[in-house]
């Protein structure tokens, strides 16, 4: 599937909640009982332990995100929500990929591509190596299609974690004057 599609497809939501027990239940039962198909979805603790982000990826490619929202904001523990646009938000995923790569020609092959996508061989064995990956979600995409000829054993992502992209303005710089002579 191409980005432009994905993007018009899915969209992600970063939800602030309670960090309470069964807070994760409640917030993925209400995309089921709404027919949402959820994506992608990470959860961890924020910088301030009462509070978790959610991160869920959802396919609205047939009902409006908007009845979601609203549903969302009724819940007790939700905090806060925002939804980010892939351009005005930073994606990252984690993959961890195990592939075929004998200690003949492939390992080679393999441990060169892992340098080019700057990832990190976190295991070694005889015929097959673990690689660790982090980047945009079509960075890994990108790097798994790659790896797909040698041979993939397994592979773990992590779903998607976002963040809104900071702010850049930079500060007003004041005009100095003077004469010069």
């Amino acid at each position: 599937m191409s980005p432009a599609a994905t993007a018009l497809k899915h969209h992600t939501l970063s939800v602030l909640v309670e960090n309470k027990a069964g807070v994760l239940t409640r917030v993925a039962s209400l995309f089921a009982r709404r027919g949402f198909n959820i994506y992608s979805l990470a959860v961890a603790p924020t910088d301030d332990e009462r509070f978790s982000r959610i991160t869920i990826v959802v396919d609205v490619e047939s009902k409006p995100l908007e009845q979601i929202t609203k549903q969302l904001n009724k819940l007790v523990n939700v905090v806060e929500i925002n939804e980010l646009a892939p351009d005005e938000s930073v994606e990252r995923e984690l993959v961890l990929l195990s592939v075929r790569a004998d200690a003949g020609g492939s390992r080679g092959q393999v441990i060169e591509l892992v340098q080019v996508f700057e990832g990190k061989i976190v295991d070694v064995g005889p015929e097959k190596l673990t690689i660790m990956l982090a980047g945009t979600p079509q960075k890994v995409d990108d790097f798994e299609e790659l790896m797909r000829p040698y041979g993939i054993v397994e592979v773990q992502r992590t779903g998607r974690v976002a963040l809104p992209k900071l702010e850049r303005q930079a500060p007003r710089l004041r005009s100095v004057s003077g004469k010069v002579g």
